[in-house]
């Protein structure tokens, strides 16, 4: 079958990327290898449609081998016909396939099949043919009496059980029910008797009543959350002219049938018995699988804004991972990110060490020179910058902020962990991690599994497979558009580059342990196991900064060294000429000349050739320093300083469905509604927004925000 040719129309995608694209595919190079260093290949097909292409490819892929696995199992049966087979060959979804395979399936034994051995299937198709006839119905029904069947009665009732399977099986009948109860079902939801809500998370759903079709995202995970915890009790209802009305068109009754009742009573029970809770069931998965892509799709969209935040570079910090009881821990980072000094303060309840946690503070400062304090968002985060604020505030050159520590205390117990820090306790690891993170987030939170970095909605409700597979492209996709210092890259962070992998990254690092550092490109070639293939997919991703060659500092591929060399030949250029000359010398030579008869010249691809001058102008140009930094804070906030129609700086913390959470200084981070979000403005984890105080609820802790008409930093 050609998959392009239907993934082209179904996608709307030229034919030829689609199909270059599969057989890229399909000769095992990643996705961001391709996105990269083959867009002459897929027309410039982004990163985001090479991945829709490969999910669809699959898909279509699965539902072949489906396909070919129903029509053996049929015709093993012997019950293949020729237009049962057109309809299979023509199902376009695995829904369709499976609605027609539905009365073929090899069951266990039901009512129906036992009715069937019992000799009972003529009267059933009796039934549905709705003869007329002159016989009396004991005639009819007198042949089909037997030691199995004692009565007239039992005849009946089990032809009307082979009907009722029959009719509910009938894939026409399936797919219109099926749409008719997306269209008009009703689901509703009440609060199971006995059960317990102590903290009434899900009273909004006691008495609840939505057509599907309106369902939020958020309302589905919530009531499939409330009914798994046994807290609800979930129905969905389609009204009975609505799913009567396909039965009808596929099997009519006939008033002067002698089976007229017969056939009612068999689509009432076949209705209410089979078909109904299944197509129930397929609804509630369908809007299900709907509300999962979303909540994931969110997740997805608020970590890539989380890893690609600008790293505060040039920073000496201090990191603290605050705490009541057991004291808050402090570590220092030197602007390289090495760990070089750790205390435990208690200036809070219990101990209340104020004096004497300023003082080993201030003497932590001094000693290092430390120009950043970050503070983790836990327990007694505020409380701790009450304290930071105030020792610094008469400092000059020292601001903090306060940053998520999501997912330090996951990293802290971690192998990873424990391998750099042997020797350090489990909570001082944490306060590691807090300081590093603002210096490079990226290269910290790929040592945390996603799921606990905290910026989704309902992640624990969702299908778990996918959101990691969601969650790993993205880290692979920011990873590799960023690119890697392979030689100070962790194995956590080089796994994530195309063609690596945690072995090979694990080899990377030993080699680079016992060896020193790469002196260039080509002795990557050198660690075991890193074949033609790995090089290929993973070298231009990798960046060597002091190289012999200096086009390892960049994302040319060495596959392109030739031309690059040539091309700065011919503009007689150094890589080691400043930036600014060396962009100027670049936008002339590109206006100068004509850029297609160069690219035919050097045997590239125009787009190839447009890539390397952008490289040769800005190499390894980080797509992360064109993006607002972090707010720094010298002074603090509190909710009393607050007033309504103040306007103030904030950083969006979570983006979910209903709005945004911004932290803007003060303890509760306020909440942006979605219905105070201008349209048009799309919000991103990690930016700085202006806002206007709507709404100050003390008593509830509340915050509500509105937008400034310049609301973007």
């Amino acid at each position: 079958m050609d998959f392009s040719q239907k993934l082209s129309d179904s996608l709307n995608l030229p034919y030829q990327s689609v199909k270059n694209s599969i057989e890229l595919l399909e000769n095992e190079n990643t996705i961001p290898f391709i996105a990269r260093y083959r867009k002459e290949m897929t027309g410039n097909l982004d990163e985001v449609q090479i991945r829709l292409i490969h999910q669809e490819w699959i898909k279509a892929v699965a539902i072949e081998n489906r396909r070919e696995t129903v029509l053996k199992s049929i015709q093993s049966q012997g019950l293949l016909t020729e237009q049962l087979q057109t309809a299979i060959l023509k199902a376009n979804t695995q829904t369709e396939l499976e609605d027609l395979y539905q009365p073929y399936r090899p069951k266990r034994r039901t009512r129906a099949s036992i009715a069937k051995e019992r000799g009972l299937e003529p009267l059933g198709q009796m039934i549905l043919e709705q003869i007329v006839t002159d016989k009396s119905l004991e005639a009819i029904l007198s042949p089909f009496i037997n030691d199995d069947v004692p009565d007239f009665q039992a005849a009946l009732q089990g032809a009307e059980v082979i009907t009722a399977e029959v009719i509910s099986e009938h894939a026409l009948i399936r797919q219109a029910v099926r749409e008719i109860a997306g269209r008009y079902g009703v689901l509703s939801s009440t609060q199971r008797a006995g059960s317990k809500d102590t903290q009434g998370r899900y009273k909004l759903y006691y008495q609840f009543t939505l057509p599907v079709r309106h369902l939020k995202h958020h309302q589905v995970l919530a009531i499939n959350r409330g009914e798994k915890e046994g807290v609800l009790q979930v129905n969905l209802q389609v009204n009975e002219p609505d799913w009567h009305k396909p039965i009808d068109a596929q099997y009519p009754k006939n008033e002067r049938s002698i089976f007229y009742q017969a056939l009612d009573d068999a689509i009432r029970d076949g209705a209410q018995r089979l078909l109904l809770p299944a197509i129930e069931r397929d609804t509630r998965r369908m809007v299900t699988e709907q509300a999962e892509d979303h909540a994931i799709n969110v997740f997805a969209k608020n970590l890539k804004a989380l890893l690609t935040q600008p790293p505060l570079a040039g920073f000496t910090v201090m990191g603290i991972d605050p705490g009541f009881r057991t004291g808050s821990k402090v570590a220092i980072v030197d602007k390289t990110g090495k760990l070089i000094n750790t205390a435990t303060i208690y200036p809070h309840p219990q101990q209340n060490q104020l004096q004497g946690s300023g003082q080993i503070i201030q003497k932590l400062i001094e000693k290092y020179q430390v120009d950043l304090i970050v503070i983790g968002n836990g327990t007694a985060s505020r409380e701790t910058e009450l304290f930071i604020a105030e020792l610094i505030k008469e400092k000059d050159g020292i601001h903090y902020l306060i940053t998520s520590e999501a997912g330090a205390s996951v990293y802290s117990a971690s192998d990873l962990a424990r391998k750099e820090f042997p020797n350090l306790d489990v909570s001082m690891r944490g306060a590691v991690s807090i300081a590093r993170r603002v210096q490079d987030p990226l290269a910290e939170l790929v040592k945390i599994d996603p799921k606990a970095i905290g910026v989704g909605l309902y992640q624990h409700d969702v299908n778990q497979i996918k959101l990691s597979e969601s969650l790993d492209q993205v880290v692979e996709s920011v990873v590799n558009e960023v690119g890697v210092d392979v030689n100070t890259a962790s194995a956590a962070l080089l796994t994530f580059v195309a063609g690596i992998g945690p072995s090979l990254a694990d080899k990377l690092v030993t080699f680079r342990e016992e060896n020193g550092p790469f002196r260039n490109r080509e002795t990557l070639k050198d660690v075991p196991y890193m074949g033609s293939k790995s090089f290929e997919q993973s070298a231009g991703f990798l960046r060597i900064r002091h190289s012999t060659n200096p086009l390892d500092a960049t994302a040319i591929h060495p596959e392109s060294y030739p031309a690059a060399e040539k091309i700065l030949e011919v503009m007689k250029l150094s890589l080691k000429t400043n930036i600014s000359d060396r962009i100027k010398v670049v936008e002339t030579f590109s206006l100068s000349h004509n850029l297609s008869e160069l690219s035919e010249k050097l045997d590239i691809g125009i787009i190839t050739l447009q890539d390397i001058l952008e490289e040769i102008a800005r190499p390894g140009r980080d797509p992360r320093e064109k993006l607002p930094k972090p707010l720094l804070r010298k002074d603090i906030l509190k909710i009393d300083d607050l007033t309504q129609g103040m306007e103030l700086m904030g950083t969006i913390r979570n983006v979910v469905d209903f709005g945004a959470f911004i932290d803007i200084g003060v303890k509760t981070d306020g909440l942006l509604h979605q219905s105070k979000i201008q349209k048009g403005i799309r919000l991103n984890v990690g930016e700085n927004i202006k806002v206007i105080i709507l709404e100050i609820e003390k008593d509830r802790g509340r915050i509500s925000l509105g937008m400034t008409e310049s609301t973007q930093a």
